[in-house]
């Protein structure tokens, strides 16, 4: 599909909330920027490699976790040596740090900022070393030994969070911290920034039952954990039906589907050990999938993959999401409750710059109503053409039609063919267009390092540099990971994480390079046999994860608590959906579009009938969204969940009643939607992507309305304001600081085709 930006309904969000989850001077609720998720020989190896080690290592002589890196490469993990083993051990021993700095810092006979704030800004240095690792390892490298640790250690990990709210005398030294902020910043005494810090870090206690009674307390703690126990349950359940589920066909069967696809089928076939010569393989990955039903002129096969794809979660019986689903939901209205609110969408949205139910459901409606208009026109110009044609579907015009047909009509009516693009778009061209975007707009080198050897062989290690302020000496600004493939124990969609978050408020006698980002980009591209060829909408999402990536990577606070991508939700997608519109600009397509054999630039021919195709097909992209948005605020509304609720009915009952235009299904539904029931951190939230959608459209007008998308001045002020201030102050300040208003929707709905 073409200019669709609604992907990332799995990607920043639950692999980075899990990572950042160990930043710990936040202590921020779990979630990795979550877009919606197979196994690989590295890590078949490592499993059986720990078949024989020790149950327990405790010591960091034997823990490379617990080891200084220091001998690594930009004091990078020292993957080579890590396996599942080291895990448990070398968090029980971060956690056991953790606390004691915490409880330092409450026994402090000294109130004041450094004491106080900086210090709790830089304990857990431990707890976030390992944790990092961990969280990034249970996203992109979850074998099977890894799934029994993380099953273990995920109710073990919400205590130790609860814990660390609940320190004796921590909280009251934070809430003096708090109540004088305003007083020592009018002073001069502290800096906006610190004032900030203060803030935040009250928020985050208060959030967290730091002022409920001990009891409540408890059962506060108690739902933490159990929360936690059963969202591992409900990732797990979705990663094995993507792992297991497969649809074999011979070459035959790929009828109607370009030769890409094709490849990557038979490439799917060879990695699942397949042994026909001629088999082909569909998995459930989006890449394959949903290809295939946008191609295949098999109406049977498409329907037979489509109805797997969106039961993920509930596709056996012994994998029950829907259960886990509604236990979750009944914990998060209990937690509400203890938090003095109605229900979960009250409480989740209060920290947020929408603020409340009520002005989220405000943009989704307005949204809703013209996208359904939209999107039923885009049906009925489908049922004209096979009208035309004199065709006639058995059971009318069904979900599993929609794609292919829709590519049948832009085909006829824009003679534009999505895989006539293809060959202009290998991954190699649309990562240099990335690259030479970032040096244009922010002055970014991109430097390969082969001999840094990384977590599996198919990520690349790249040194970020930029040169210094008036000088032509050039200075190391992050490392970034780029892993880019599908394969076996990696969540499926693509997300932006974290080794290492920018901070200058470092430990004492730190490394200095502790000060340097280690960013991570994680896209599910089907790996072709040879060059691997991208759609625009898969070009678009490395552009989008790599908007996150600038995010961590041009980060620059004091204090990691405030630093790169820990903003409010409804922010934080600013950045990652901004950088990709830089993809369509023909300037960028003309300069890297180029034929992956003949090296030949893409004809202006086929750019034009792209544009005027761009739009075709929006209406559908934007219910397919909107309703996952609308769903997810009303089922996290419900005042009550009784014993006899049936998500599946809700589902059906709340889409009947929204008019769910014919033809079209939740992206993600409810069995598989990891943003709502992976973690909690995009629960009630999963409208950021449109919220973010209105800024991200605005600040784009500001560099065409400059007459050049690269102007320096503007970039300049993006890069301070939007990339790297992170929470350092309110969203809502910064975005007027750069717009010098409040932001306009009617770019957002022009981009959209919607007025």
């Amino acid at each position: 599909m073409l200019a669709r930006n609604w992907r990332w309904g799995t990607g920043l969000a639950f692999q980075l909330l899990t990572a950042r989850a160990f930043q710990t001077a936040s202590l921020r609720p779990l979630p990795s920027f979550f877009r919606a998720p197979r196994a690989s020989a590295f890590a078949l190896s490592v499993s059986t490699s720990t078949v024989d080690e020790p149950a327990t290592m405790t010591t960091s002589s034997e823990n490379p976790l617990l080891k200084s890196w220091s001998d690594q490469p930009f004091n990078l993990p020292p993957f080579k040596s890590i396996t599942p083993t080291h895990f448990e051990p070398a968090l029980e021993a971060a956690m056991e740090a953790h606390i004691s700095d915490l409880e330092e810092i409450a026994a402090s006979p000294t109130d004041d900022f450094e004491n106080i704030l900086a210090a709790y800004d830089r304990a857990g240095s431990l707890y976030s070393k390992v944790g990092s690792v961990y969280g990034n390892y249970i996203s992109s490298l979850n074998t099977p030994d890894m799934q029994e640790v993380q099953s273990k250690m995920a109710p073990i990990l919400s205590r130790h969070r609860s814990k660390c709210y609940n320190i004796p005398g921590l909280f009251e030294k934070i809430e003096k911290m708090n109540e004088i902020r305003e007083e020592m910043l009018e002073k001069g005494e502290w800096t906006a920034e610190q004032a900030r810090l203060a803030e935040r870090v009250y928020i985050g206690f208060v959030r967290m039952g730091a002022k409920l009674d001990e009891e409540s307390k408890k059962e506060y703690a108690d739902i933490q954990a159990e929360l936690a126990t059963l969202q591992t349950n409900f990732m797990q359940n979705v990663l094995k039906d993507e792992e297991v589920w497969e649809m074999v066909l011979t070459k035959e069967d790929m009828e109607g589907c370009p030769a890409d696809l094709v490849s990557a089928a038979r490439q799917a076939a060879i990695d699942r050990k397949h042994e026909g010569s001629h088999d082909h393989v569909i998995t459930l990955g989006r890449s394959l999938v949903e290809p295939f039903i946008t191609y295949s002129s098999r109406r049977d096969l498409r329907k037979k993959a489509f109805e797997a794809w969106t039961s993920r979660g509930e596709l056996y019986e012994e994998r029950d999401n829907l259960s886990i689903a509604t236990k979750i939901l009944r914990l998060r209205k209990r937690q509400a409750e203890l938090m003095g609110k109605e229900t979960f969408a009250d409480y989740q949205t209060e920290d947020t710059m929408a603020g409340s139910p009520d002005n989220v459901m405000k943009l989704l409606t307005n949204v809703w109503e013209k996208a359904k208009v939209a999107a039923n026109k885009e049906r009925e110009m489908m049922e004209s053409f096979l009208t035309d044609k004199g065709e006639t579907l058995d059971g009318g015009f069904q979900p599993w039609d929609w794609r292919y047909y829709a590519e049948q009509v832009r085909q006829a009516s824009f003679n534009f063919d999505e895989s006539e693009l293809k060959p202009y778009l290998s991954l190699d061209s649309v990562t240099g267009a990335m690259f030479d975007v970032s040096n244009k707009l922010y002055g970014l080198k991109y430097v390969p390092r082969k001999d840094v050897e990384a977590y599996h062989p198919d990520v690349n290690v790249y040194e970020v540099r930029r040169n210094k302020a008036g000088s032509d000496e050039d200075e190391l600004v992050a490392l970034f990971l780029h892993d880019n493939y599908a394969r076996a124990h990696k969540s499926s969609g693509a997300w932006m994480s974290e080794y290492r978050s920018q901070k200058k408020n470092l430990v004492p006698g730190a490394d200095s390079i502790e000060s340097i980002p280690i960013v991570s980009n994680n896209n599910n591209f089907a790996k072709g046999s040879g060059s691997t060829l991208l759609s625009f909408d898969d070009g678009v999402t490395l552009f989008h994860e790599a908007g996150h990536g600038h995010h961590g990577m041009l980060s620059d606070a004091t204090y990691g608590t405030l630093a790169s991508t820990s903003v409010l939700r409804d922010f934080v997608e600013l950045p990652s959906q901004l950088m990709e519109h830089w993809l369509a600009e023909p300037e960028v397509l003309k300069q890297h579009a180029t034929h992956f054999e003949t090296g030949e630039p893409v004809p202006d021919d086929l750019l034009q009938r792209l544009k005027a195709a761009q739009l075709f097909n929006e209406g559908f992209a934007t219910v397919e969204y909107t309703a996952c948005a609308l769903y997810d605020m009303a089922v996290h509304s419900l005042s009550e969940y009784p014993d006899d609720f049936d998500l599946s009915k809700f589902e059906k009952e709340y889409l009947e009643e929204m008019g769910m235009p014919a033809g079209i299904v939740m992206r993600h539904r409810p069995a598989h939607f990891a943003h709502l029931f992976a973690s909690s951190g995009y629960a009630a939230g999963y409208y950021v992507y449109q919220w973010a959608q209105v800024l991200d459209n605005d600040v784009f007008a500001a560099f065409e309305e400059t007459g050049d998308v690269f102007d320096a001045e503007t970039a300049e002020k993006c890069r301070k304001l939007i990339y790297s201030s992170g929470n350092t102050a309110p969203p809502q300040d910064l975005f007027k600081a750069f717009r010098g208003r409040e932001p306009d929707i009617s770019f957002f709905l022009k981009h959209k085709g919607l007025v």
